[in-house]
This record gives structure tokens, C-alpha cells and sequence, in this order.
């Protein structure tokens, strides 16, 4: 699936992409500038959460809460091994029933389940971006 949307278009962006995902584990891939936090955060969002939702470039993971689940955001741009994943228990995390969403998967990529969904994103100019969504099985 494929989506052109204009970032004063996030919002209902969100919303079409919970509505196509048949995973709770969601990768977000693009350039550093492209809007993988601003669309995690209408996603956080429109799953419920109130809760304040920033980067965690340094804290490698932020956990958001909502009334019927909790929601794991990563990135792992500054990690240098899988193993570094697994040593704050990333395999664990996935194994619960929560939303996890991935900032900068690749080096990850060899601990994820089967299924999984891949969102890549490109800018096309300072106010609109496309970005590819495929459910991996």
C-alpha cells in the first residue's frame, strides 16, 4: 500500500495505516528528517494515548500508555549489535501483546517474529511525504 500525504494530513494518515497493519510490531524506515517520530506520534495518539510522545534517541525506549494496552517505542539508531537489543530485553517486549513501533530496525531485524509490518518513508518536498506499507508474513 502506498500513501502521498501532506504532514497537516498526519492525523487521518495514522488512522490508514492502523486500519491496514495485521501486526503490533511496526518497523519505520526512511532518512533522518522524513517524519518517523511525527507519524509515530499521531499514531500513538489515535491508539489512545495521552501521553507525551518524544524520540528516544538516548533512552533506545519510551513506553506510552492507553486504557487497553501499552504502546513501546524504539530507536535503535545509536545501538551497534543485536545483542545490545537484547540486553534491555527487547525479546521479551515483543513477546507481550503490545504495540511496538521500531525507529532504524535493520540491526534488529534477525529478532523479529514472522510477522511484522515495514512502513517506509520519503519526503517528496518540506510538507509531503509517501510512505510504502507491507505486512510481512
Amino acid at each position: 500500500m502506498k500513501i502521498e500525504y501532506d504532514l497537516d494530513e498526519i492525523e487521518t494518515t495514522a488512522e490508514a495505516i492502523l486500519r491496514h497493519v495485521h501486526s503490533k510490531i511496526v518497523l519505520f524506515k526512511g532518512p533522518m528528517g522524513t517524519g518517523k517520530t511525527t507519524l509515530i506520534k499521531s499514531m500513538v495518539k489515535k491508539l489512545g494515548s495521552i501521553d507525551v510522545v518524544s524520540s528516544p534517541t538516548f533512552a533506545i525506549m519510551n513506553e506510552y500508555s492507553t486504557a487497553e494496552t501499552v504502546i513501546y517505542h524504539y530507536d535503535f539508531y545509536r545501538i551497534d549489535s543485536p545483542a545490545e537489543a537484547l540486553d534491555f530485553g527487547f525479546d521479551e517486549y515483543l513477546e507481550q501483546k503490545a504495540w511496538n513501533l521500531i525507529e532504524w530496525p535493520d540491526i534488529i531485524v534477525g529478532l523479529l517474529p514472522q510477522e511484522y509490518v515495514v512502513i517506509e518513508i520519503s519526503k517528496i518536498s518540506d510538507s509531503k511525504r509517501e510512505l510504502k506499507l507491507e505486512n510481512i508474513k
